[in-house]
């Protein structure tokens, strides 16, 4: 299953009153598992940044002015959505913004049957506990110290993380893992029985394991197309 972890900021709290979204950073995800697939981008929000606002994310009214308007690129945005669920913490924040700025160029809004809200996830699981992405980071032990300040991209790469820790993705595979180990013990089959086996086995000569040099050039070339890989970064 593909879904998509993003975060936004903005110049305020209320589309509605005049803010504008300033900055988007999605991560996308398989299975629970990041692809190393992202998607980024700074907004000119054609207005000046709220020095309270300014003091979050440390978007100044000068470094937006060049960049591109919401409406130059959202068909980028849009294709990198697609149709996969949107995970966000207190998601119905970003579905405001996000959907007023589509609004705002006569785009259709996302609908929010589509929408997954980390911050009511973490209420059911942990009842009366901060709910914050820094909170929650420290729950789940995931390295926060290098957010001075918000970003939308790495706040939605924290958020992936706290996401499989949320939905119990450690615990999965853990559960996983021990059913494979259970299964495994009960077919163990005894040393004499083992021996019988081999015995009766054609003998084969060992196949070479090390990879050619032709092999080695097409995984060269295989690694150096991928896209912002995650260990590069």
């Amino acid at each position: 299953m593909r879904e998509v972890i993003f975060d936004t900021e903005t110049t305020g709290l209320d589309p509605k009153t005049g803010d504008r979204m300033v900055e988007i950073g999605c991560v996308e995800m398989i299975d629970r598992v990041e692809t190393g697939h992202s998607y980024h981008a700074y907004y000119n929000p054609e207005r000046d940044m709220p020095a309270a606002a300014e003091a979050v994310h440390g978007l100044s009214s000068a470094f937006l002015a060049s960049k591109p308007l919401f409406a130059d690129t959202v068909d980028e945005l849009l294709e990198f959505l697609g149709d996969a669920p949107l995970v966000a913490h207190n998601a119905g924040f970003d579905f405001g913004f996000l959907n007023a700025e589509l609004e705002r160029i006569g785009r259709e809004p996302i609908a929010l049957d589509r929408m997954v809200d980390t911050v009511a996830i973490a209420r059911k699981k942990h009842p009366g506990a901060k709910l914050s992405l820094d909170a929650l980071c420290t729950r789940y032990g995931i390295d926060r110290s290098h957010r001075v300040k918000h970003g939308a991209l790495l706040d939605a790469e924290l958020l992936a993380q706290v996401y499989v820790e949320l939905t119990g993705g450690r615990q999965i595979g853990l559960a996983l893992a021990a059913d494979n180990a259970e299964s495994a013990s009960d077919s163990v089959e005894t040393p004499a029985e083992v021996l019988a086996v081999q015995s009766q086995r054609p003998r084969r000569e060992p196949r070479p394991h090390a990879p050619s040099a032709a092999e080695l050039a097409r995984h060269k070339e295989f690694i150096a197309g991928i896209e912002n890989p995650i260990w590069a970064r």
